[in-house]
Formats: structure tokens, sequence, C-alpha cells
């Protein structure tokens, strides 16, 4: 049997991107019909189908919701023949359902697998994060820091003046302090309409422009966050958001005590990480999905941290 390790070197190249290869064409079939649940759908049936022909003790760690509000791909299911090494797995079958209904850029299909236990169980509630993408000090961003401090200290290990600082940030009114902060450094606002994962995913390439992502999203999206910066070597902080009572016994049942426990990039994704991600529509990274007679095309990128390795697959399948 092989061990957990073994498994993730075989599913680096070929199996994790064709999960979400898989997912993504399933959704692109819904792109511009204005449904978004159906496109979610699509993208989770497929990426279910996918896993069950990988051997290995596959868990959701990071899924569509909990058991009792997800059909299928919920937080502590089972996926694979359940024969091989213990895996957890991080998901979001369609990161920008909204964006795949309305023809939008930047839809992702989006996995991360690692050595059981290793990925933060995190409760389906909202997240406060920082990230930046990799060749910096560590400690060059505080998420309890003032947002024009860490622009200024992004800028001075960058050699460049504030001006020259670009933030993701999810256009969103809870964020309105954020926007105005950074216009007044002079500082780049990219607004995002949905896309938590790939907000935080443009720091990794230089080429995106973007230097740092802030702001309040979904904690599952922050853990498959981190697992992508895991594997480029960036840095995220992170903090749980409770609105009320019923979510903060969600995190109890998850397992998590100190509610306001600030994290980091290896207490949300400790362990060996594979992260992949296959566009749905066209992005700043990555190509959507195109379809010509008799083919489809997809455009992938795997990463792992143990490497450092990003791999980019461009592929044309039969259809």
């Amino acid at each position: 049997m092989p061990t957990e390790e073994s498994f993730l070197n075989r599913v680096l190249t070929m199996e994790v991107g064709r999960c979400t290869e898989a997912a993504a064409i399933a959704a692109s079939t819904m792109i511009g019909r204005g449904d978004k649940e159906g496109a979610d759908q699509a993208a989770v049936t497929a990426l279910r189908e996918a896993f069950n022909k990988l051997e290995m003790d596959g868990t959701v760690v990071i899924g569509e919701g909990e058991r009792d509000e997800a059909p299928m791909l919920y937080i502590g299911e089972k996926v694979g023949t359940g024969k091989g090494p213990k895996i957890d797995i991080a998901l979001d079958p369609l990161e920008g359902t909204t964006l795949t209904a309305k023809a939008m850029s930047n839809a992702l299909a989006v996995v991360a697998m690692a050595q059981g236990g290793t990925l933060l169980h995190s409760p389906d509630v909202y997240m406060d994060k920082i990230a930046c993408g990799p060749g910096y000090p560590d400690g060059v961003i505080d998420l309890d820091a003032p947002l024009e401090d860490n622009i200024a200290a992004l800028a001075r290990e960058k050699g460049v003046p504030p001006s020259e600082i670009t933030l993701c940030i999810l256009d969103r009114e809870r964020h309105q302090g954020l926007i105005d902060a950074a216009r007044k450094m002079d500082a780049r606002v990219f607004l995002i309409p949905d896309g938590d994962v790939a907000g935080v995913f443009h720091t990794t390439e230089a080429a995106t422009g973007i230097d740092m992502y802030v702001g309040q999203g979904g904690a599952p999206e922050g853990v498959l966050a981190a697992a992508a910066l895991r594997c480029v070597g960036g840095q995220m902080q992170s903090r749980l958001v409770f609105r009320n009572d019923d979510e903060r016994a969600r995190a109890e049942r998850a397992g998590i005590t100190d509610l306001a426990r600030k994290y980091d990039l290896r207490d949300m994704a400790s362990g060996d990480v594979i992260f992949a991600a296959t566009g749905v529509t066209n992005g700043t990274m990555l190509d959507g999905v195109k379809w010509e007679p008799g083919y489809v095309h997809t455009h992938t990128v795997v990463m792992r941290s143990k490497t450092g390795t990003m791999r980019y697959i461009r592929a044309r399948s039969k259809r």
C-alpha cells in the first residue's frame, strides 16, 4: 500500500490536475446561463466522480458545507476507493459560481491535498485575512497592524513607493475602510466581485501585478488559499470571525478551542501540500475552458510545497 508521501508524489502532475480539469469542464457548460446553483452542482458531481477513481482514503476537510447543509462533498465526507493512504482534501469545485453564471472572469475549480491531519479543519464561517506572495522576509505583513503600516512595510521591502503597491480586495461594503486606507496611501486597489481563493492566488505570480490580498471572506477559502501560498513561499495571517453562537458552535465541533487565535500559513496548511486549479472562465492567471468540435481545452496549474514546483498544464482532450 502506498504511503501518503508516495501517493502525493504520484498525483503531483496528473491526478489532482485531472480532478480540477473534470470539475472545470463540467462547470464550463453552464457559463453565461444565469444558474449558479446548476453550475456548482455540475462541478461538484464531476469532481466527486474523479476523486472516487483514486486509490486513497480521502477525507474532505474543506468542502461545500457541513453534512446537513450540503448534498455531497460536505465536510467529513469520505472520497476515493478507501484502500489507499489517508489524505486530507480541501476543495472548491467552482470558486466563482456567480462569475460562471454571468460569464465573468477568474472562475476556477480548486483542490488542495495533503497528508492526513495537516490541513486546518475550518468551520464554514468568515475569516479576516492578509496575504502576500514570496520573496519577502517573515513578518513583513501583520493582520493586527493598520493597513497603512502593511502597505508601507511591503513597499520598503520591495524597494518602491506605496503608490506602486497593488492590493486585491473583495468589492464589499464591509471593506470600504480598507479601500479608503489604501487609496489614502496612493496604493492601487484591484476590486474583485467574487473569488476569494483567486484573490489570494494572484499574489503567487508577479506577472499579475497583485502584491497583497486583504479583507474578510470565507474561512474554508482561506485554507485553500493558504495551501497555494505554502507551495510558493508566500505569507498569510488570518483569524476566524463569528457572527453568532451557532457559528461558534461550528468551530467547537471542528475541534477549535481558541476562537481568537491568529493563524499563520503553517497553522492552516502544515504538511506536504499539493494545490491545483483549472480555469473555468478566462482569468488573470489561467485561461478558461474552450470547446471545439470533438475536443475541449483546459489550462491548469499544479503546485507542491515540498519541491516548490509550479507546473502549468495545457490539455486538449477528446469529447
